[in-house]
């Protein structure tokens, strides 16, 4: 090549000009595949070393070409072309080397070799990879080629292809999920794989806190849950998973709210009980009452607690009085009942718990040893046993503001507390409103934190610390998540990590310190979110204007079984 470079420099400056510049537009297309290797401002003898053979003659018809404008030029720019055309054709030939050299005997090449190899092992690394620049720089297209093509199988292993399904799966599962769907977008065989892990994406689900139906193996439908789950995730991080709305329609103080089943009952100081549809925001049923510290309805009935120291039974359908239950000396301050039994219990001001025959109005015993107003009575069926209960046991629970007290059902005279809870023997630390009770725990909230109690054992199993518990009551109280509230937002808190993971900003609301003005809706959520769960009321409370503030769900509108990597 050193010749064919003297012959082009021989010749005049404008020609020269003219052939590079032409030469690099047209045989671009021709340089072999090298690396790097393709420099428009390298000599012209640099890129013929790269260049084909049809490109060659390409070169040899341009310099032809450009010879015409020079007449007197012609006939010794031709001879010469056509020497440098032999000489190209000559070195391009397959099968010949630009350097001729003798290659080794296989013996020789082995001893060579291992003698090679054994030194390259005793080097440094630093040593190692300077002897491998070298033979690189020493290699030429066919060497490189295959350089190219070993580490591209040594360094780009598909381990999704190679590894059998179990081990794949195995390994997917230590990854978080982001990473997952990450990969989801490498290839379609990826994506097919990952997409058809159902123990890994039914993992994530329930990391974040989704509840999982282990019958359904179908692994494209738990990555479309995941998917909702962790857009719903990010929107109450974000305050977007709620939306708000009104009820208006009384004319004084609400102070008694009842949720079940998309309905939401209303009792107010205007002598009226209202039953709305909180999805639509229209009122089902109007009926007027007397004043109502406390609510509780079904299908055909409702039941209200009066400041006026009795209870009353009302039909919806027509309005009317069906029983009256007199025999508190103060104001009725919580009510539950269960038709089952035929029984209705009651906690009033004038510290006692009355026991009732729900159809005829009797009072069938009176359970005192209360020391304070009290302000919520629970009727429940136990699911544990214990040495005071057996499962099936109805159970009667009454709180005050420091105590938790414990009943039997039963009818007979100066029946006995069976157990008595507190969070301080000497009445130190209140308990605040919305006692919870399930069938297997016992939770409340005080100015220390929320507790949690085993109803089998009665031992305090778990004490939620919050930043502010003295104003951060408790609403409702979950397997997953908890419900809170202060005066300024609702929190929903990961009890997992005891975190909390959404709040939403609530308006100057009237908060009653016996809390009957405000209510949690629907609290399946807090057991796991399962993607139908996570709709209606979240929250409801009364606000100064005599209106009721609601909070609710925002409708999940992701479609994640559609997603395809």
């Amino acid at each position: 090549m050193a010749t064919a470079y003297n012959m082009f420099q021989s010749e005049t400056t404008s020609i020269m000009a003219v052939v590079v510049e032409t030469v690099i537009t047209e045989i671009s297309p021709f340089l072999r595949v090298v690396p790097n290797s393709y420099n428009p401002e390298r000599e012209l003898c640099t890129i013929m070393n790269l260049v084909t053979g049809e490109a060659i003659r390409k070169i040899c018809q341009l310099f032809l070409v450009a010879s015409s404008s020079f007449q007197n030029e012609n006939v010794k720019l031709k001879t010469k072309v056509e020497q440098m055309t032999q000489l190209f054709e000559n070195n391009t030939q397959p099968g010949k080397s630009r350097r001729s050299h003798v290659p080794m005997e296989k013996a020789v090449f082995e001893g060579w070799l291992e003698s090679v190899s054994a030194s390259f092992l005793s080097l440094s690394d630093q040593q190692r990879n300077q002897s491998l620049d070298q033979l690189i720089s020493l290699s030429n297209a066919v060497q490189l080629r295959h350089l190219s093509n070993g580490l591209e199988a040594l360094l780009k292993r598909d381990f999704l292809r190679l590894l059998p399904l179990e081990l794949t799966f195995y390994l997917l599962r230590w990854l978080d999920p982001q990473t997952l769907l990450t990969c989801c977008l490498v290839c379609k065989q990826w994506n097919k794989v990952i997409s058809a892990c159902t123990e890994v994406w039914q993992g994530v689900c329930r990391d974040l806190g989704w509840r999982i139906d282990d019958s359904i193996q179908d692994a494209s439908h738990w990555k479309g849950v995941y998917l909702k789950a962790k857009l719903r995730m990010m929107q109450l991080k974000n305050q977007e998973a709620f939306e708000t709305s009104s009820l208006i329609g009384h004319s004084a103080r609400v102070y008694a709210l009842y949720y079940k089943d998309g309905l939401l009952c209303t009792g107010s100081d205007d002598l009226s009980a209202k039953l709305w549809d909180v999805r639509t925001g229209q009122c089902i049923y109007g009926i007027q009452t007397h004043t109502c510290a406390t609510v509780k309805f079904d299908e055909q009935k409702l039941v209200t607690g009066s400041f006026d120291n009795t209870i009353a039974c009302w039909e919806w359908s027509t309005g009317a009085k069906i029983q009256q239950f007199r025999g508190h000396t103060g104001a009725v301050f919580s009510v539950d009942y269960n038709d089952d039994l035929d029984t209705l219990v009651s906690g009033s001001a004038d510290f006692s718990v009355k026991v009732w025959a729900l159809s005829a109005g009797a009072c069938l015993n009176t359970l005192t040893g209360h020391t304070e107003w009290v302000t919520k009575v629970i009727l429940q069926k136990s699911e544990v046993e214990s040495i005071v209960h057996c499962p099936g046991d109805y159970i009667l629970l009454s709180a005050d503001k420091f105590e938790i007290k414990v009943w039997p059902i039963g009818r007979e005279i100066n029946c006995k507390c069976l157990k008595t809870l507190s969070v301080s023997e000497d009445r130190g630390v209140c308990l605040q409103p919305r006692l919870q009770f399930d069938g297997r725990y016992i939770v409340c909230s005080s100015d220390l934190g929320v507790y949690q109690w085993d109803f089998a054992s009665f031992d305090i199993l778990r004490v939620i610390k919050t930043q502010d518990p003295a104003n951060l009551s408790l609403l409702s109280f979950g397997e997953v998540f908890s419900l809170l509230f202060d005066t300024d937002f609702l929190y929903v808190m990961d009890l997992r990590t005891e975190k909390i993971t959404g709040r939403w900003p609530l308006p100057a609301y009237r908060k009653s310190k016996r809390g009957s003005s405000f209510l949690p809706g629907v609290t399946s959520w807090l057991n796991g979110l399962d993607g139908r769960n996570d709709s209606g009321l979240v929250f409801a409370t009364s606000m100064p204007d005599h209106s009721i503030h609601l909070v609710l769900w925002k409708e999940n509108t992701t479609r994640g079984e559609t997603y395809d990597g």
